[in-house]
């Protein structure tokens, strides 16, 4: 039976990624459904903390993207980059993956595109580089953030078992960032050089490149003569402040609040601290930057917020129903062969996460089944960087954004599907941090 169950999850998945969207978390409720009606198994609590959670900080960000901060943080990158183009190949992944890491959204690297392609274009380098390297960064940042939907996830599935966010934190920002820097010193060489790639030469011979450069340069002009929005450096500044915040409380809980009954001291949950933190620093924008306040709930970061409490909702509650009611089969059977064989976990959620494209809904989807498996923190924590694994079938949105804001034709899929420009760069992150996280974890734990 546990078998059968769990292939009825894997082929929810399965259809749900194939459709995409708000199906996949709707989705996650009809295999509540079948494991609840079909057999009989005791419903889990649905995952409320981590939606929570998850929505405090949507709403922080939100209020950050409708006050223009987000603007000014890729006013501040494309700053940055212009101070050495040569060096864009890297310079622009760790810029990336820096602009995630304090935005907790990967939707920032859409803004630095054109930048990136242009710097690379102008310096004669091959936009495939960074422009392949820095989207790989921004989600990999996404496991690292700590105001991240996935973040957010793990912190709530693993918190009840001693994992705080410090934890999490101090394992995973040197993994994902060290996987980031390798990653661009092992593709500074990828693919021909620009002035030898034919597609780009038939570009340039056909005068599309002018066409290209003049389109993709037109949005920075505008961006630069507009000036800075007002209220937009106050908001970045109040966001940060929440995120240090949050960073602190978690690193030194003795800082937290505490109350002590019957002889028990129970101190504030980092959960807790973090939807607080998050909706005063909502707050706090609101009322010193003045953004326009309907245009919160209708960004695009709310709108993928959304689409990751309907996820936690869905999947998150199918995974745990379906753990408590397999638990001691998993306990007798499944935890040997996954304890004596740990990198399985790493290659399961690598599978699921290039399934679902999501490093939200694979959390949601995994986290809870490792935990039943009884495995060491630092197995499950460097497991855990594999789901950034949205790269492996090019079919994402920041795959594509990244095809089309490459004006060169360098970035591109390539004749058989699986070798496209983002292979490489991925699988190196991938490794680097899984294999990295793994170690750091077994000495901190």
């Amino acid at each position: 039976m546990f078998w059968f169950e769990l292939l009825i999850i894997f082929l929810l998945i399965f259809f749900g990624a194939r459709v995409g969207d708000v199906f996949m978390g709707l989705l996650g409720g009809v295999g509540v459904a079948i494991f609840v009606f079909l057999f009989r198994v005791q419903p889990a609590s649905p995952p409320v903390d981590v939606m929570l959670i998850i929505l405090a900080v949507v709403l922080a960000a939100s209020a950050l993207q409708s006050s223009g901060g987000l603007n000014f943080l890729v006013r501040v990158a494309e700053k940055m980059l212009h101070k050495s183009p040569k060096n864009v190949t890297i310079i622009a992944p760790v810029i990336s993956w820096l602009f995630t890491f304090l935005s907790g959204t990967g939707h920032v690297v859409y803004s630095l595109l054109p930048i990136i392609n242009k710097l690379a274009i102008d310096s004669g380098i091959r936009p495939e580089r960074p422009i392949s390297n820095s989207i790989i960064a921004s989600q990999q940042a996404i496991t690292c953030s700590p105001v991240s939907a996935a973040t957010a996830a793990m912190l709530g599935l693993m918190a009840p078992f001693g994992v705080e966010l410090g934890t999490i934190l101090t394992i995973a920002i040197p993994s994902t960032l060290l996987g980031v820097i390798v990653s661009a010193l092992l593709t500074i060489r990828k693919g021909k050089e620009l002035a030898d790639d034919p597609e780009y030469l038939r570009r340039l011979a056909e005068g599309l490149m002018d066409e290209g450069l003049t389109a993709q340069a037109a949005p920075e002009e505008k961006k630069d003569s507009s000036g800075v929005p007002k209220g937009a450096k106050a908001a970045v500044l109040l966001f940060l402040l929440g995120v240090v915040s949050i960073v602190v409380l978690g690193l030194f809980p003795e800082l937290r609040p505490s109350w002590t009954a019957d002889g028990t001291t129970t101190v504030l949950s980092m959960a807790h601290t973090i939807e607080i933190v998050m909706l005063v620093c909502a707050s706090l924008i609101i009322i010193f930057c003045r953004p326009a306040i309907e245009t919160i709930l209708n960004g695009s970061i709310f709108r993928a917020g959304a689409l990751a409490m309907v996820c936690a909702f869905g999947l998150a509650w199918m995974s745990s129903t379906f753990i408590g009611g397999q638990t001691e089969f998993i306990q007798e059977h499944v935890a040997s062969i996954v304890n004596s064989q740990p990198w399985m976990l790493a290659v399961i959620m690598f599978i699921v996460a290039a399934l679902t494209t999501s490093q939200g809904a694979t959390t949601l989807i995994m986290i809870p089944i490792a935990i039943a498996l009884d495995l060491p923190t630092y197995i499950i924590v460097g497991a855990w960087m594999a789901v950034n694994a949205n790269f492996f079938l090019p079919v994402s949105a920041q795959c594509l954004a990244a095809i089309s804001f490459d004006t060169a034709g360098t970035t591109k899929i390539g004749k058989y599907v699986l070798n496209h420009s983002f292979m490489a760069p991925g699988m190196i992150n991938i490794v680097i941090s899984v294999v990295t996280a793994t170690l750091l974890g077994s000495i901190l734990t």
